[in-house]
């Protein structure tokens, strides 16, 4: 087909064409204006504090902005915090997910949080409460793990000191590790008396000097096979006591976060606003008109279709048509040959057609400048199938 048969078709198919678009741009539109009136609040969530920084802050590096704004989208629509919120405001959840919305302002950590609704006295509490929710959902969760840290480390450093306490009790000794170092040091400076009184040749005290190194060495000879143990216990207070600072020190962090984190020094709400119908219509209309212009377009092809099957189971078989190929020059309704026209203006005008200046032959297709057509010019008008041209 060329485009003049598709515009032939468009302008004999124009009721379709305009019609679906308009009728369903005309029920889109009713929907919308017969809808009950919207309203809509923001509230902003401005808090540098929590993005950046220490590297034991919660978002840091290059995407820290972007993985807030995730962290917090993903928190505020959660089943978690949507069902704290309804709890907190009577709004139904179902409610609560369709008109929140939560966008990042720019490429910053700042947040607007949206909420459209017909309800104009909930827009406010609601924002309220999911900003609140939303932000103890992120950083809460940190203050009690880092509490739940502390507790376990301080259970291992009260575990390992009750078990030198019984250590101790079991051996009845205290502090063994403080008393071998001192038994060695008392065993070195009795050691050293014992050479100064035999240089100068005090026997009495080179004797007593030599009972008291007896008996200290004999301390040590009880406490040296124990002290291994002790000295495991020892290796475990401090381990417990070691992450039970680390685990203080990340409950000082996230208390931090949490306290930068307070809803009523990041979080504010905005006035209340009427939804434009307007707006709403134009950016309800637009896109339903196209899909209507498409069905249209689609309408059209298929009753083009429909009626050229139709067309074509009403013609009788073995008839020939105007135009239709494989049909002979001359042929009438009943298949008989027609009778061959007069000679005169037919020559003439098939020479003037096969661009001759003489006249061509009466009869046959090879005279005619479309042979498979089933026509013979008369006098500039179509010969008709079954006609006999005189």
């Amino acid at each position: 087909m060329e485009i003049l048969d598709y515009l032939r078709v468009a302008r004999r198919r124009l009721w379709v064409l305009v019609g679906v678009p308009v009728l369903a741009t005309g029920i889109a539109a009713a929907v919308v204006l017969a809808a009950p009136q919207q309203y809509a609040g923001t509230a902003y969530v401005a808090a540098p504090a929590l993005v950046g920084g220490a590297a034991a802050q919660q978002f840091t590096g290059q995407q820290a902005a972007n993985q807030f704004v995730a962290a917090f989208s993903a928190a505020a629509t959660s089943p978690k915090v949507i069902d704290q919120v309804a709890t907190d405001t009577g709004v139904a959840a179902g409610d609560l997910r369709d008109g929140l919305k939560v966008v990042q302002v720019g490429a910053s950590s700042q947040l607007e949080i949206r909420y459209t609704t017909t309800h104009r006295d909930t827009v406010t509490p609601v924002l309220s409460a999911t900003s609140r929710r939303a932000l103890t959902f992120l950083f809460s969760s940190q203050v009690d793990i880092a509490t739940q840290e502390v507790e376990a480390a301080s259970a291992d450093v009260t575990a390992a000191t009750k078990a030198i306490g019984d250590w101790e009790k079991t051996h009845k000794v205290s502090q063994p590790d403080k008393l071998y170092q001192s038994t060695l040091n008392e065993l070195a400076s009795l050691r050293q008396q014992q050479l100064n009184m035999q240089a100068v040749g005090n026997g009495r005290g080179v004797t007593a000097v030599t009972d008291a190194i007896a008996a200290a060495q004999k301390r040590l000879d009880e406490i040296g096979p124990k002290l291994p143990d002790y000295q495991v216990l020892l290796a475990q207070r401090d381990a417990a006591t070691s992450t039970l600072a680390q685990a203080r020190q990340g409950l000082q962090s996230a208390r931090a976060q949490i306290q930068a984190a307070d809803p009523e020094q990041v979080t504010s709400v905005g006035e209340v606003q009427r939804v434009s119908r307007s707006a709403v219509l134009l950016r309800t209309a637009l896109p339903v008109a196209g899909a209507g212009l498409l069905m249209a377009v689609v309408l059209v092809a298929f009753l083009e279709l429909l009626s050229r099957v139709r067309a074509a189971r009403r013609t009788p078989a073995g008839t020939g048509t105007p135009g239709s190929p494989g049909t002979g020059a001359g042929t009438g309704p009943s298949g008989a040959t027609e009778p061959s026209a007069p000679t005169g203006p037919r020559e003439e005008t098939d020479g003037r057609r096969g661009g001759t200046t003489g006249g061509g032959s009466a009869s046959g297709s090879a005279d005619r400048p479309y042979p498979h057509l089933n026509v013979a010019l008369v006098g500039g008008e179509p010969e008709r199938p079954g006609r006999v041209v005189r």
